[in-house]
Formats: C-alpha cells, sequence, structure tokens
C-alpha cells in the first residue's frame, strides 16, 4: 500500500533536516509595530496573520505613491494599538479553482472578507498580559458553488479550497487569552477553532500557502471547527512544552453559541519539543493525542486516534515536513476522514523577496469501509506582488477519487489573491 511505501520518506526527512545549519539572522520590520506573538497558536491563526499581515514586504514590483498614500493608514493603526492596545487587520482573500474533470460543476469562485483584531486589555507589554481575540467573516461564493465543495462534486473526499465556502458572515474566534508564570503559560477560554492551537506546523497557513485540506491538516483527525472550549499550555523550558484543550464536539462555523456539552467534546494533549519558543513554527517535533466523544443526535461515533509532526527549517529559506497520523475507523459513522494520513513535503522562502514555493504530497487510507487509498499532490507560487497584494497560482493532482471510479487522476487549478490592510 502506498501509504507504508512513503512511512521512510517521511523518516528521512527529519534526519536530513536536523543535519542542516541555519547561517543566517533574520530580521524584519513592521508597518504598524504589531508585536510578535510566541504563544501556542499555529500560523493561520488570528494572532499570527496579524503580525504576518503586518510585516514590511519586498514585493516583485513597487508602488511608491500607493505605499506613501497607504502610510497615514498603517501610521493610524500603529497609533490605537500603542494608545489602547488594540491591533486591527482587514483582509480579503479571493480563490478560484477549476477542474478537469468532475461529475457535477467544474469551476468554483469565492471571496473571504476578514476583520480580525487583539485588544492587550491586561498587562499590554508584559509577559503576564490578557487579551481578548476576535475574527469576523463574510464568507460569499462568486459562482454557483464554492471552492470548499468542488471536489466533492469532482468525487474527491475532501476540500481543495480549505475555508472557502458560502456562508455569509459569521463570527470566527471570540476568545481570552491570558499568560501567567512570567509567560510560561499560555491559558485560553472562550470561542476558536482547536486546528489553530494541535498538530500544527509552521508551513500549514491557508491563507498564504497551501489550499487542500489533506495538506495543511491531518485528515486521520476528526477535525473539529469553531467552537466554545478551554485551552492551556506550559512551556518547561526554552524547548519542552505540554498544552491540552478540551471544546464543544458540535461546534460548527455558522453556530455562533457558546455550548459546551461535557458528555460530547473533543479533547486533545499535545507534547513537543523546539530548540527555542521563537522557533516553534520553523523547527519542531510533536505528538498530538485526540479524542471526540459520540454524538448521539448527530449520529456519529467516538474517535480517537494519534499524530506525529516534524518540521525544520535552515537558512531561514527552506523547510521540510512531514505529518503521520493514525486512527481507529471501523464503522461508517466515523468522523475523521482518513484511518491514516501521511504528507510529507516542503517550502522555500526566498531570502530577497517575500515570495513563496511549495510543495506537498499527502496518501490518505480513507475512513470509509471499502474506499482504500486517496491521495494528493500540491504545489505553488505565492508571488508578493506587491507590498499588500499577493497572488497565488497552484496546481493540484488528485489520484483515485474515491467517489468517482471512472477516473484515475484529476487536476485542480487554482488562483488565489489576497489583499491586506
Amino acid at each position: 500500500m502506498k501509504f507504508e511505501s512513503l512511512l521512510l520518506l517521511a523518516a528521512l526527512i527529519p534526519t536530513f533536516a536536523v543535519a542542516a545549519v541555519d547561517t543566517s539572522a533574520a530580521h524584519k520590520s513592521y508597518k504598524s509595530n504589531y508585536d510578535n506573538e510566541e504563544g501556542f497558536a499555529g500560523p493561520g491563526s488570528t494572532v499570527r496573520q496579524l503580525k504576518e499581515d503586518d510585516e514590511e514586504k519586498s514585493p516583485a514590483m513597487r508602488f511608491e505613491a500607493f505605499d506613501e498614500a497607504l502610510a497615514p493608514w498603517f501610521a493610524g493603526k500603529k497609533g490605537i494599538a500603542e494608545a489602547s492596545g488594540l491591533q486591527l487587520g482587514f483582509a480579503y482573500t479571493l480563490l478560484h479553482q477549476e477542474v478537469d474533470e468532475s461529475l457535477g460543476e467544474d469551476s468554483a469562485t469565492s471571496g473571504i472578507f476578514r476583520i480580525s483584531g487583539k485588544w492587550e486589555a491586561l498587562n499590554r507589554g508584559e509577559k503576564n498580559r490578557g487579551q481578548l481575540v476576535f475574527s469576523v467573516d463574510n464568507r460569499a461564493a462568486w459562482s454557483d458553488i464554492a471552492p470548499g465543495i468542488l471536489g466533492g462534486e469532482a468525487g474527491y473526499i475532501g476540500q481543495t479550497g480549505a475555508l472557502f465556502t458560502d456562508v455569509d458572515t459569521i463570527l470566527g474566534d471570540f476568545y481570552w487569552s491570558q499568560y501567567v508564570n512570567d509567560g510560561q503559560t499560555g491559558l485560553i477560554v472562550g470561542r476558536y477553532d482547536p486546528n489553530d492551537f494541535f498538530d500544527v506546523l509552521g508551513y500549514a497557513n491557508p491563507w498564504t500557502s497551501f489550499q487542500n485540506l489533506s495538506i495543511l491538516f491531518n485528515t486521520s483527525i476528526a477535525l473539529p471547527d469553531w467552537g466554545f472550549g478551554i485551552g492551556a499550555g506550559h512551556w518547561f523550558n526554552e524547548s519542552l512544552y505540554l498544552s491540552g484543550s478540551a471544546s464543544d464536539a458540535n461546534g460548527v462555523a455558522t453556530k455562533e453559541g457558546f455550548d459546551f456539552d461535557t458528555d460530547e467534546l473533543y479533547k486533545t494533549v499535545e507534547f513537543g519539543w523546539s530548540p527555542g519558543r521563537d522557533q516553534r513554527y520553523f523547527r519542531n517535533v510533536h505528538v498530538t493525542l485526540w479524542q471526540v466523544d459520540e454524538r448521539e443526535d448527530a449520529g456519529i461515533d467516538a474517535a480517537d486516534g494519534a499524530t506525529l509532526g516534524i518540521n525544520w527549517t535552515w537558512d531561514n529559506t527552506w523547510m521540510l515536513f512531514t505529518k503521520i497520523g493514525s486512527s481507529d475507523a471501523d464503522a461508517p459513522n466515523d468522523p475523521q476522514i482518513a484511518e491514516n494520513s501521511l504528507t510529507v513535503g516542503g517550502i522555500y522562502y526566498f531570502a530577497n523577496r517575500s515570495d513563496l514555493v511549495g510543495i506537498a504530497y499527502n496518501d490518505s487510507e480513507l475512513a470509509a469501509p471499502g474506499l482504500g487509498d486517496q491521495t494528493t499532490l500540491e504545489a505553488f507560487y505565492r508571488l508578493q506582488l506587491a507590498q499588500n497584494l499577493a497572488i497565488t497560482p497552484s496546481l493540484q493532482i488528485l489520484e483515485d477519487p474515491a467517489l468517482n471510479p471512472d477516473e484515475d487522476r484529476i487536476t485542480v487549478l487554482g488562483l488565489r489573491l489576497r489583499l491586506t490592510l
């Protein structure tokens, strides 16, 4: 089976990467001077994206007049942050995808307008700061369907455009984050996406890197959605950390309540290592254990599993990564997509430009009985066209789509545009 044959390759990636040596120091500047966030959230999370969008870029084209016209905007954001501790981000991301073979629709376009923020209301600028994190999305299709369901139209189990749906306006994050113990321990409570905090590697950002769900996340996990929960993480020293959470197993993006049924929870525990807290996105080894309760009203079985995630970056340009996951799928009502999943890949960040290129391969042994394996290859090039505008052409190859046995291979072409302010 393909899954077993790729395990050796996955094992070789961290061996090769650990031998590499970092020879250059990163130096970045920011438009509104938004602070670094070294907590437990992932690269696609609200807090991290605020920082990434605020970074000064080295684009392919310089529009000096346009940049100068926006300078007062970013200066105003900086002034608000310095006066009140409120950091704000505004972004519009548009994705268009087309498939060469389909059982139904063969193209999809969707856009997401997001307003996000972080308000440091307690102990601002100190290690034991407390902050309110929030985001609001408007997700609207420009075509008959959104990219989030285009894969299903082609008979592929999964999403070729994660996040890009047609659900109108939704509340995303709304949680309180508190650091204690001189910043060694972090606590969160409220509405959040557990996928932003667990089994996180630095390459996985649906806004700026890959688009396929099976590449971004480990589909052997019964991936939860936004819901009310509580979580905590602790650094024992500068390298070892432990984190855990419990959240609403029935949470969905369009359900804006704060339900917390203790009989139906999604739970995670993660133990990880990094050379330093500020390197967790770039050099990380972790093991994540997860378990989700049976949901009687929804008719969904209980499930559990484990994942191993490894990535390593050197010269501040190359990153290799692998994710391996296994779960106890044995019935049609299991919530996870895959019983076993393996992802391997790499990204390259151009040192003198803000461009990014990536390629990754996933092999999933599907959880539903009798469906076998389904594999995915994705490659992209993100071109930072201007200071606040990036375009990302991408190619996905879907091998053996489970619900379309007449097709051995389906090609997906994509183009993403992202504007940040």
